[in-house]
């Protein structure tokens, strides 16, 4: 039989041994606590950045719809500017014959203006405005004795804006 010093050594180590495991099981634990944070971090950064692709893909979405036809529209103001020059020419010395072409091309430039306000494209007031660099572009200077500096004098090409945002700045010539 074992005496009572024998005893109590090896409770003590066993007291030992279950010290050492209590601790090793602290680190553990620790290490798997530092680990849930982290991953907990890492999906709270992971549901921002999904949160923020979905704002960001509904904002698209929302433009998308917004300005939906805004390349046809772009690609349509050339045409009305060749409708334009057309127009001015001076029809009283016009055959019948091409003054009713003439007339044809105003139907159409009148159709296609419809079109433009119906879709909420509206032409950028340039003429005899100040100038403003947000719409307009100065192509030309020209001193003007009766004019103040920096009014619109001319407009070379005209602007367009669709809804709220421009899709061309008017093209000036601005006095000095």
């Amino acid at each position: 039989m074992k005496n009572n010093e024998e005893v109590l050594k090896e409770e003590v180590k066993e007291g030992k041994k279950k010290v050492k495991e209590h601790k090793k099981e602290n680190k553990e634990g620790n290490k798997l606590e530092e680990e849930k944070k982290a991953l907990n971090e890492k999906l709270l950064r992971v549901s921002a950045e999904m949160q923020n692709m979905r704002r960001r893909y509904e904002e698209e979405l929302a433009k998308s719809y917004k300005y939906g036809g805004e390349d046809v529209i772009t690609k349509i103001l050339p045409i009305i500017d060749n409708f334009e020059r057309a127009i001015k020419l001076d029809d009283s010395n016009l055959t019948d014959e091409l003054s009713k072409f003439l007339e044809g091309f105003k139907m159409i430039y009148g159709n296609l203006l419809d079109i433009l306000n119906n879709l909420e494209v509206k032409e950028i007031e340039a003429l005899h405005k100040p100038f403003d660099p947000t719409k307009m572009e100065a192509v030309l200077t020209s001193h003007e004795d009766n004019i103040e500096p920096g009014i619109v004098i001319d407009v070379m090409q005209k602007g367009y804006m669709y809804k709220d945002k421009i899709i061309r700045v008017a093209m000036v010539k601005v006095s000095e």
